[in-house]
């Protein structure tokens, strides 16, 4: 006959179909709620970046330069001296700097510039593979996209996170704030290369210092600040423009000097400078440099516009300078004393005489900090065999308008600076 399950055993069935069905539905809800969740966290990363972000830096990593920028920014900068001016140090903290790794190298880089040419720190990044310090002047709509740029940078740039500690400097009337609401400044980044594409095209805007708005570029102020932060992890500092271009291995070579010879207590590290051609590549060694310098590819550094402010230095010494062995080691080559209008770039301890900060835009910035090291007893040695370049030909008419009269009043300042060094140094024999 006809066989018939029994009740029981097929309500079992119905409730494990049931219990299946839950079970599917639960898996469904939660793998639902992990895409939600996945979902939501790509939004809080490109709230700012774009659906790009996602292959940038690690999040919690961004997180916490997102909250350092804020912090720096929340506590309103400290101004300045003069009040002018108001500076935000550390906007970016490097891995480096909020780790104060134990093999700190001997020697760091201080920088300064504005937006316009911030462009330039890439190549500088790849060629320093240094702790670097730099200081952005920026001012109004500027000053936005300066916090917004360093944030891209961080975000994206392992070599940025990893070395450079930027500071921001404004006039005091301004304050900056992180973007977060206007997405437009970090429209289309994607990563590394975008945010640098971005910078480069922020170049040429404005000429040189022509700030606009009555507003005066403070070299002097911002190479303090950069080297001021620089001096906190390293104890040898090099002060040169974001246009200039180290030799290859610095940092490496002069810790090798360190250990073969003791500075003396009041000795400044000259590096010898000069600027390249344009389409030329920079050279990374001495003896690459030498053959561009015999033909002309590559010259002393202000050779066209002020040949003396460079000329002691003594080129033609460096040139043909022979060392001991095959000069693969750095050494001090020779030692000057200082002759005016010098205005060498050095390498130089902590505790330096720091650059005079009423000095603002063109002339007499650099060389009345080589003035007082000589009255404050400073010698000048000569390296053997590092140098910096400058990419491009410094020609005449390449200026702003302002340039001369810029020149006249800080000469004027000069003078009153020379007498105020009389009364800060009476017993020295040295003047400038």
């Amino acid at each position: 006959g006809e066989m018939h399950l029994p009740k029981n055993c097929s309500l079992f069935k119905m409730a494990l179909g049931a219990l299946a069905a839950v079970a599917l539905l639960q898996l469904l809800y939660l793998s639902f709620l992990s895409r939600l969740h996945g979902r939501q966290q790509r939004y809080r990363y490109s709230e700012l970046f774009g659906a790009a972000a996602r292959r940038g830096a690690r999040p919690a990593q961004r997180d916490a330069h997102k909250e350092r920028l804020k912090f720096s920014l929340a506590t309103g900068g400290i101004f300045d001296g003069s009040g002018q001016y108001r500076v935000y140090k550390n906007l970016l903290q490097s891995d480096f700097s909020a780790g104060r790794r134990p093999e700190a190298p001997a020697l760091a880089l201080a920088t300064h510039t504005s937006i316009n040419n911030l462009h330039q720190l890439g190549p500088l990044l790849e060629r320093w593979q240094a702790p670097l310090s730099v200081a952005v002047f920026a001012h109004g709509a500027d000053a936005r996209l300066a916090t917004a740029l360093a944030y891209a940078l961080s975000v994206f740039c392992p070599g940025v996170r990893a070395l450079v500690d930027l500071h921001l400097v404004c006039p005091s009337g301004e304050a900056a704030s992180f973007p977060a609401e206007d997405r437009a400044p970090f429209a289309g980044l994607g990563d590394c290369g975008g945010v640098w594409a971005r910078l480069e095209a922020q170049r040429g805007r404005l000429r040189n210092y022509a700030l606009g708005g009555n507003v005066s570029y403070p070299n002097n102020l911002l190479r303090n600040v950069a080297r001021g932060a620089a001096e906190e992890g390293a104890p040898y500092v090099l002060v040169a423009d974001v246009d200039m271009v180290p030799s290859a291995d610095l940092p490496r070579l002069f810790l090798g000097l360190l250990r073969r010879r003791r500075p003396a207590p009041r000795e400044v590290f000259v590096v010898p400078a000069f600027e390249i051609r344009h389409a030329r590549r920079v050279p990374a060694a001495k003896a690459e440099l030498l053959q561009l310098y015999q033909v002309g590819e590559v010259r002393p550094f202000y050779e066209e516009l002020c040949p003396r402010c460079q000329a002691p230095t003594n080129y033609s010494q460096w040139v043909n300078w022979r060392g001991r062995g095959a000069g693969a080691e750095l050494e001090v080559a020779y030692t000057l004393a200082w002759t005016d209008p010098w205005e060498p770039f050095y390498i130089g301890a902590r505790g330096l005489p720091p650059f005079d900060e009423s000095f603002r835009q063109y002339g007499f910035n650099r060389i009345s900090q080589a003035c007082e090291l000589h009255v404050a007893g400073y010698r000048f040695s000569v390296l053997s065999s590092a140098f910096l370049v400058h990419r491009g030909f410094k020609v005449a008419g390449e200026f702003h308008a302002q340039k001369e009269e810029e020149n006249r009043q800080n000469r004027v300042l000069f003078r009153r600076f020379k007498e105020g060094l009389k009364a800060k140094y009476p017993s020295s024999t040295r003047r400038c």
